[in-house]
């Protein structure tokens, strides 16, 4: 398959390594030093299930020089969503589609809403990876994993199509019965996991071993799947005790891409995870004080990191 990678850090440097390793033609859209470094030098990850390289690395900076792929794995953050939506038009074929991997559950009204239904999939991913400098990935925890389908859960030939090249690449993918169902459970884990650990600024091990802390997540975990419910999204009766043993899973030392973004200053994720739950619950009738709060708390700081206020650091 042609594919592009359309924001290349730490999800998206990592499955389309693994894409390209196995040969696939990839070519990673990217800017900056990361550019460079990936340009001059080729791509680097080190991986819990094993290190490796790719080089010569396709990467390009300029969309509209990447055209007519069959598909387009979008790992920007999801405030980056909208952005990028209009930067990928020039890349579009008569049967190009994309495969959203950001967390939250807005990505695919947010795509169709630019490019079209028919031109979008639902999807998520999950990996703790991330950029450790430019050109040089780190995948530290999870076993990598992405599930996509259409969103009305048909059966479709591209869907086939692409989990066999990831699944060709080493990657396990999987199409689930009920893509949504699937991509608010992931929401479920991330948004109470994200919101604790950046409000603490504390990595996995202690969040899930001090009784305070692991049951705020678990109370944040059990607002979104009453919010999930009340939208009509069919979860697992057992999803707030998955996504627990989940996090039990995890490295010690293990974070967000949201807390670390956050404890750096930088914009971060904060309004489409607990923001989102805060927004959709008061939309469907259903109280979120633990999301709420989360969100109330890093606000200052999100605000901050984005220009809108100023106060020393």
């Amino acid at each position: 398959m042609r594919i592009a990678i359309f924001g290349s850090g730490g999800v998206g440097g990592y499955f389309g390594g693994r894409l390209a390793l196995a040969g696939q033609d990839v070519t990673f859209i990217a800017r900056g030093e990361h550019l460079r470094a990936l340009r001059s030098t080729g791509l680097r990850v080190d991986s819990i299930k094993g290190d490796f390289t790719v080089s010569p690395v396709l990467a390009s900076n300029d969309p509209a020089q990447v055209r007519n792929v069959d598909v387009i794995i979008l790992g920007v953050k999801a405030w980056q969503i909208g952005e990028a939506a209009n930067a990928m038009a020039p890349m579009l074929g008569p049967a190009t589609f994309v495969l959203p991997l950001q967390n939250g559950v807005e990505a695919f009204p947010q795509l169709s809403a630019v490019l079209g239904r028919d031109r979008v999939l639902g999807g998520l991913c999950k990996i703790v990876s991330y950029v450790v400098e430019p050109g040089h990935i780190r995948h530290a925890g999870f076993e990598p994993f992405v599930a996509f389908g259409e969103w009305d859960n048909h059966p479709s030939d591209r869907v086939a199509a692409l989990r066999e090249t990831f699944t060709q690449a080493g990657v396990e993918a999987k199409a689930p019965p009920d893509i949504q169902a699937a991509v608010w459970n992931k929401f479920l884990f991330i948004a109470g996991f994200s919101g604790v650990g950046a409000v603490t600024q504390s990595p996995a091990g202690v969040l899930r071993s001090l009784p305070q802390t692991r049951a705020l997540m678990e109370q944040a975990m059990r607002e979104i799947y009453e919010v999930a419910k009340a939208r009509g999204i069919r979860l697992p009766d057992d999803a707030v005790n998955q996504a627990l043993a989940s996090l039990d899973s995890l490295p010690e030392n293990a974070m967000s891409s949201m807390q670390r973004d956050i404890m750096a200053h930088r914009p971060s994720e904060l309004e489409s995870q607990n923001g989102a739950v805060a927004r959709l619950g008061r939309e469907a009738g259903i109280e979120t004080p633990a999301n709420s709060f989360l969100y109330a708390s890093l606000l200052p700081l999100e605000m901050r990191a984005r220009g809108e206020l100023h106060f020393p650091e």
